[in-house]
């Protein structure tokens, strides 16, 4: 019995760990890339959780100006002390003339010859507890108002820069995936020519064999085939970087196995040479985060502006005693006003404005700056955009053009037509078309990207 538990446990373990070790591997178009980005991308997550900080900012903000209530429990032990009160000697009292005063003064002067009557008393100062509750509402405060209103701002650009965020991930997502795919369909080029140049080289060493071709036609082969392969290495390393890159812009772990399920093919057959050239840069998010900028420049400059107004403040205040002293004179209700008026600071609040006028001159002077930018980008895209499709027009045609060729060459070498050497030009030839067209094709996509975001419209 135990054996058959034993044995038991062993083929459990073994099916977990085969189950558990077994890949699974994801494939994903680039949509579904991008939508799985902008719910996993650590970036963006950040960028998320930073603007929720901006909301409690904000609520933190408007909480200053909301009432306030504060209770607290004093507990206060004298070790028994007497208060000693001396009302003076009454040896030394002077008489009074009682009929010099009216009706109200003599009762006065009464109580004071009756409390001088002995030279001292002494008061006990028992334990003294008693618990306060007060509650205050800022009523009127300048610096208060615009502290609220930049907050809201601060929330608006805080929003804006999870676009901003979002915007990146998806063109470094597109720019990735279409790298992926292009060096893809490069890396099956060589593998396809790799295979047709083993077919060749063993067709040449056969006729070598029987003495119809020479060794240098072997030779120049096998140098083909070498060349090739490096390549083939290369590109495979590549791929694997690339791949690494994606994963991390994902936001997903990097043993994780990820295919791209989108044809090259199809997107190649789908690209727009045609772009809109209009640009509105009230559109770019750059740029609207720059006017934000200034918004909260412009605040900052009228909240120090309000430090010279006066704030006011209403309290009121109830004390219950516990326990008290014989001598006690501290009222159980209190309510008040409490009037801050800034009147001297040694030049303080004027250095704070001069400061402030200046950050914010500098913010509007940068506004401009990236207008500038924007526009010159603008055009600098747009011209790499039409260099773009013209390259890949003229790519286009000439891989048909290079195909050809080397299919006929090829025959003409099966034949003995042509050299081995003008064989090899002619593949070296078709490997440099196909490179130059695959390139071109990226470098279009990635253009237009580019130019998408430009007008944050990814």
């Amino acid at each position: 019995m135990k054996f058959i538990r034993f044995f038991s446990t062993i083929l459990l373990s073994i099916f977990c760990f085969t189950l558990f070790s077994q890949e699974q591997v994801y494939r994903l178009t680039l949509q579904e890339c991008i939508d799985y980005a902008l719910q996993h991308n650590k970036s963006l997550l950040n960028a998320k959780d930073q603007a929720t900080s901006v909301e409690y900012q904000i609520k933190e903000t408007r909480a200053q100006g909301l009432p306030q209530i504060d209770g607290k429990i004093n507990y206060n032990t004298y070790f028994d002390y007497e208060l000693n009160i001396n009302f003076g000697d009454s040896e030394s009292s002077t008489s009074i003339d009682y009929s010099l005063l009216d009706a109200g003064d003599k009762e006065i002067m009464k109580l004071f010859s009756a409390m001088a009557s002995s030279t001292s008393r002494s008061i006990v100062m028992n334990d003294q507890c008693s618990g306060n509750v007060q509650v205050s509402q800022l009523i009127f405060s300048g610096q208060y108002l615009i502290g609220l209103q930049s907050a809201k701002i601060a929330r608006k650009l805080a929003n804006q820069n999870i676009t901003l965020t979002e915007l990146d991930i998806k063109e470094n997502i597109i720019k990735t995936y279409y790298t992926i795919l292009v060096s893809e369909r490069t890396l099956n080029i060589i593998n396809e020519n790799i295979e047709n140049m083993n077919e060749i080289l063993l067709h040449t060493t056969n006729l070598y064999k029987n003495g119809v071709a020479e060794e240098t036609d072997v030779d120049q082969l096998n140098v083909l085939v070498s060349q090739l392969k490096n390549s083939q290495k290369s590109l495979e390393r590549m791929i694997q970087l690339n791949y690494n890159l994606l994963k991390f812009q994902l936001g997903v772990a990097p043993e994780t196995s990820i295919e791209l399920s989108d044809n090259l093919d199809n997107i190649t057959g789908n690209i727009s040479t045609t772009i809109s050239s209009d640009f509105n840069i009230g559109n770019n998010i750059n740029y609207q985060m720059m006017e934000t900028q200034v918004e909260i420049s412009k605040k900052q400059l009228e909240v120090h502006n309000w430090s010279y107004a006066p704030s006011l403040v209403g309290f009121y205040s109830y004390t219950e005693k516990f326990k008290t002293t014989g001598f006690d004179m501290t009222p159980n209700h209190l309510a008040g006003f409490s009037l801050n008026v800034p009147i001297f600071s040694s030049g303080l609040r004027k250095a704070k404005v001069s400061e402030a006028k200046i950050d914010y001159e500098i913010a509007k002077r940068k506004k401009e700056m990236l207008e500038d930018q924007l526009k010159t980008q603008h055009k600098q895209l747009l011209y790499s955009f039409y260099n773009a499709v013209e390259n890949y027009n003229t790519q286009k045609e000439n891989i048909i053009v290079a195909k050809r060729v080397l299919k006929s060459m090829e025959n003409k070498y099966k034949q003995g037509l042509i050299s081995s050497l003008d064989f090899v030009q002619a593949n070296n030839n078709y490997l440099s078309a196909e490179n130059n067209y695959l390139s071109a094709v990226l470098t279009l996509l990635q253009a237009q990207t580019s130019l998408n975001k430009l007008y944050n419209n990814l």
